[in-house]
């Protein structure tokens, strides 16, 4: 069987245009620091009839996940644990919602796909040691696919984070730094060390590959609902690697002709009110986030006080005719608890969020009732039992019963 791929033209920043070779590693635009785009040679992949015999099960294997798209990624061997083609739940009760269920992936969440890439790509290129801040969620991922590779994984993370992703990384041999701070004093701590260190930074946007992982949920919910597009996409975005990566794959999909025509789905960005820059920024009409101060919610993923990435998410919401919303913590738990008990699916604080959003929404008549809209659930709740268990003023049980 001869296989068609995609292959890589270059880099593209995302902010001045300029190109990069991807024969070897890079981070960000030398030029102008913007965030690198991979750009690929899709005219051997154009139509229909192309894309029905490309996008499938690899027969060499029992479950290809998010890789059923491998035409449209890099050529190379992945770093894999079956991570991709989650789940697309509809809902009891709301007829219009289709809830993308991603945590189902390896380590519980989405960010398992944007490691898997990066990682993927890390050895390829060769390198032995990676380094992330993250909020947690990808500091397990991290750990994970760096431990699959057999590869140095270096993290630094609030000390706050919900439990289970210090343990899982424990657990991975990741080497670990807690920091008395947020994730962008991470970041700032592994930017004055990694060249001392020799480590590569896979932050959020610092390097091109995670956004190709990300951009698999955008053809995932294509396909899902029959290759057209939703209505509405509420997605919780901390970084925005997953709603920048998902505006990339529904333009590769509108120039490979994969997509029934019709217009791009509005893109809807949701944070927590104690943490909202790309909310205060979009409201305000500006090109940029300022640094939010004091940032404070239980949705982990959400507390990123100024998200490298904000000049492309406000631009994305903008085009899209989409909006930005924020919502408080105590209305975020009142839809974890309503999600799970009425619809036997236990959200993460930050698709709480996102449900939570939905409801605001069709109230305001942003969105129709009868609109489709898929709602992304970022992360099993399971992974926030301690903070969701705080939040809930729960205890374990003492003496007998």
């Amino acid at each position: 069987m001869v296989t068609i791929m995609a292959s890589i033209k270059h880099l593209e920043c995302s902010r001045c245009n300029s190109t990069f070779s991807a024969e070897r590693a890079q981070t960000l635009c030398a030029k102008c620091q913007g965030a690198l785009y991979v750009r690929y040679d899709l005219r051997p992949l154009h139509g229909a009839a192309t894309r029905d015999a490309v996008v499938s099960q690899d027969p060499a294997t029992p479950w290809s996940g998010m890789w059923r798209y491998r035409a449209v990624l890099p050529a190379v061997e992945p770093v894999t644990l079956g991570e991709g083609w989650t789940p697309l739940l509809r809902s009891r009760r709301h007829p219009g919602i289709f809830l993308k269920e991603e945590g189902a992936n390896p380590t519980g969440t989405f960010k398992a796909r944007g490691l898997a890439l990066a990682v993927t790509m890390a050895r390829h290129y060769g390198l032995r040691k990676l380094a992330v801040p993250s909020a947690g969620n990808a500091a397990g991922a991290l750990a994970a696919y760096a431990a699959a590779a057999g590869m140095e994984a270096h993290i630094f993370m609030p000390r706050d984070v919900p439990f289970a992703n210090y343990v899982e990384a424990v657990a991975y041999g990741a080497n670990i730094t807690l920091v008395n701070g947020l994730i962008s004093d991470c970041g700032r701590m592994v930017g004055e060390r990694k060249d001392k260190e020799g480590w590569f930074d896979v932050s959020t946007l610092k390097e091109p590959f995670r956004v190709e992982g990300k951009k698999t949920m955008g053809y995932e919910i294509v396909e899902q609902l029959g290759w057209k597009y939703p209505d509405a996409v509420i997605y919780p975005a901390g970084g925005g690697v997953g709603l920048i990566g998902m505006w990339k794959a529904f333009a590769e999909l509108e120039e490979l002709d994969w997509v029934h025509p019709g217009k791009r789905p509005r893109m809807i960005a949701v944070q927590s009110s104690g943490c909202a820059p790309v909310v205060r920024a979009f409201e305000n009409k500006s090109s940029a986030t300022e640094p939010w101060q004091d940032a404070a919610t239980f949705a982990a993923g959400l507390r990123v006080p100024k998200p490298y990435g904000d000049y492309i998410m406000l631009g994305i919401l903008r085009e899209s005719a989409g909006v930005a919303v924020a919502i408080p913590d105590d209305r975020i738990l009142a839809s974890l608890k309503d999600w799970a008990r009425n619809e036997g699916i236990f959200l993460s604080p930050e698709g709480a969020a996102a449900t939570a959003a939905y409801t605001d929404l069709v109230a305001s008549g942003f969105l129709k009732p009868e609109d489709r809209v898929v709602v992304f659930n970022t992360g099993t709740g399971l992974k926030y039992t301690d903070v969701t268990a705080q939040a809930m003023n729960l205890r374990r049980p003492s003496g007998p019963v």
